[in-house]
């Protein structure tokens, strides 16, 4: 089954909220693909070459962006393609393979059915963790679930009120200790309290200092002991935010992260605001991590379970139009 075939069945309203997210990116880099494609008259290394250009302008990254178009060669030479137009739905299918590459991905956090479930959330200073982790929890308490904040970045001035300020917001309780202080405090507080009073979801913020990787990764180190010495188990999932703004610099956050600690997802914040929104296929296919969560506006409902049907057709609606 074909992507045009498959993504007939998704939701609508989920549809046009990818649609407008993402319209920065079609309406910047990938602003003259289909006309492109409709215009060629064959299929010829001129025109792989005008997609190569595209596709690494939308910053899915040249790496990424030479594999992609080998495996297309490959796929319009073995099924005889000669039509440029019939490249829309071999891109969307070969991205949506490099996506996936081969695995079943789930885009679901990983919790516990019962008990205590325990979520780390790692990234630099300003790409939004404090707004992606109250998010979270207003999704989670709409569910149902008992939430509780760690407010473990103890360095950065302010992060520990900002985090209490959504906390009241969206209604969920937190724990702090005053700016400065060891983040393990935090962290052993917090597991004791959410054992103790029958949590659901924990929730950690942790420091975005990056000057310093040996630091970052010891202190990492020393909560997750801190965390496991009374949930084994623990961490759940450790999540890196990222700013899509940044582009290849927020590939470069990945990679240092990923260094530092078990990254077993990725929050992509303000994707909606970049016109550079391939980011999402470069830290797929070079780091080999799932996108779990996108920022696609503002508002505390903003940040979408990532889906990547509707995002390949976030970028690619205009193939959808006659």
């Amino acid at each position: 089954m074909g992507f045009f075939d498959l993504f007939k069945r998704k939701d609508k309203k989920k549809k046009e909220k990818y649609k407008m997210g993402l319209h920065k990116t079609r309406e910047g880099a990938l602003s003259t693909l289909k006309d492109i494609l409709s215009k060629s008259n064959k299929i010829d290394e001129d025109l792989f070459d005008e997609l190569e250009e595209i596709f690494i302008m939308a910053d899915i990254g040249v790496d990424t962006v030479i594999d992609f178009i080998d495996k297309l060669k490959s796929e319009v030479k073995t099924k005889g393609i000669t039509n440029p137009v019939d490249l829309q739905e071999m891109i969307m299918d070969e991205m949506f393979e490099i996506y996936l590459n081969g695995e079943i991905v789930n885009a679901n956090l990983n919790l516990k059915k019962e008990g205590l479930s325990v979520v780390l959330f790692v990234g630099v200073n300003g790409v939004g963790k404090t707004t992606s982790i109250a998010k979270i929890a207003y999704q989670y308490k709409k569910m149902g679930k008992k939430v509780l904040l760690a407010a473990g970045d103890t360095f950065r001035a302010g992060a520990v009120a900002q985090l209490d300020v959504w906390a009241n917001r969206v209604g969920v309780d937190i724990v702090v200790k005053p700016d400065g202080s060891d983040p393990s405090a935090v962290m052993f507080d917090a597991v004791k309290k959410a054992k103790m009073e029958g949590y659901d979801l924990l929730l950690c913020d942790t420091a975005g200092r990056l000057q310093n990787k040996v630091n970052l990764m010891n202190e990492l180190a020393k909560m997750k002991r801190v965390i496991q010495k009374e949930i084994p188990d623990a961490p759940h999932e450790t999540l890196l935010v990222i700013d899509a703004t940044t582009g290849q610099n927020g590939m470069s956050q990945a990679k240092a992260f990923k260094e530092a600690t078990d990254v077993s997802g990725v929050i992509l914040t303000k994707l909606d605001g970049t016109s550079k929104g391939g980011i999402v296929l470069a830290i797929r296919h070079e780091l080999g991590i799932p996108i779990k969560y996108i920022g696609l506006g503002e508002g505390v409902e903003d940040l979408e379970v990532f889906d990547i049907e509707q995002y390949l057709y976030g970028l690619f609606a205009d193939f959808f139009e006659e």
